[in-house]
């Protein structure tokens, strides 16, 4: 008994010495969701794919008290609405922020294709939101400043980023609560080889497809257009993108940097000639790799 006891303990020490826990999101109620036989499923490919998300959460990474910034980042993994692409546009995304002295929160949220949801394509920002409010509550718990909490996505995860970046104010349709009265405004985004609009001519159809359905308004379309959202209190952006992206288009990046520079938000944008989609931290792919790099001396910027 008292080995199992020494292992436990062991075993728990390991767990909080990399300052890592899964947060849910929600408490016993998940909003916009009904009870289903529908089950998550995971995938081991060259990344770890998860579907059908059922109870979102996010996965805590937290830098040494010696190295720490005092800076934050929420990570939208990427995966066409359909799935996540969880660690090489997650957890792996994470380690390296943690390296640099930033904590890191990787978010699994729902995705819209589930039959769960009641409301599918508003379950994504309803977590996104949930995120930025459980991080900024617990600004003090995880060392961590209320004033510097980005958010980070990937493909159709930058989707969601950009989204919750220029619709961070609007209706919540969520019962009152001391959490929700938590204001859901990221102080910065970083978007990588994102989907940025549901337009039709240089979208991601499976994105907009997973998202919308297959016959969407006009109205809905255009609300999911990113591009047309853009204001004044729309954060600092960071944008990274490849010119031969065949997946997602670069001209997504091009039209939000264009609406942030009309709207006279900070922004800074790094397109490269190669690199195609899905790089994630782009180990080992020449100078491309360096756009972590470009990354860091950014977030160190902010103020």
């Amino acid at each position: 008994m008292k080995k199992i006891l020494s292992l436990s303990l062991l075993f728990s020490s390991f767990f909080m010495f990399y300052g890592q826990e899964i947060v849910p999101l929600w408490d016993v109620q998940i909003p916009n969701q009904k009870t289903t036989q529908e089950k998550e499923t995971s995938t081991e490919r060259d990344i770890l794919w998860l579907e059908n998300v059922q109870k979102p959460t996010l996965e805590v990474y937290l830098p040494s008290k010696k190295i720490a910034t005092g800076k934050a980042v929420v990570i939208c993994p990427g995966g066409g609405y359909r799935g996540l692409a969880y660690d090489g546009e997650g957890t792996d995304i994470a380690k390296w922020l943690n390296s640099k002295g930033i904590a890191a929160f990787v978010l699994k949220y729902r995705l819209p294709v589930s039959k769960s949801l009641i409301i599918p394509n508003e379950a994504p920002l309803q977590d996104a939101k949930r995120a930025i409010r459980i991080v900024r509550s617990n600004a003090k718990k995880w060392n961590i400043s209320e004033n510097q909490i980005g958010i980070m996505g990937f493909s159709a995860g930058g989707h969601l980023a950009s989204t919750l970046g220029t619709h961070f104010d609007s209706e919540d349709k969520l019962p009152k609560s001391e959490t929700e009265s938590i204001s859901a405004r990221p102080d910065f985004m970083i978007l990588v080889y994102p989907v940025i609009t549901m337009n039709s001519a240089f979208g991601h159809q499976g994105s907009r497809e997973n998202l919308l359905g297959l016959h969407a308004s006009q109205e809905l379309i255009n609300y999911y257009s990113n591009e047309l959202h853009v204001n004044s209190k729309t954060p600092p952006t960071f944008l990274i993108h490849s010119s031969d992206d065949s997946t997602v288009p670069v001209k997504n990046s091009i039209v939000f940097y264009e609406a942030l520079q009309k709207e006279k938000v900070k922004v800074e944008m790094h397109i490269f000639p190669e690199g195609g989609h899905g790089f994630g931290l782009a180990i080992g792919k020449g100078h491309l790799q360096n756009w972590t790099d470009n990354l860091y001396q950014w977030i160190l910027s902010l103020k």
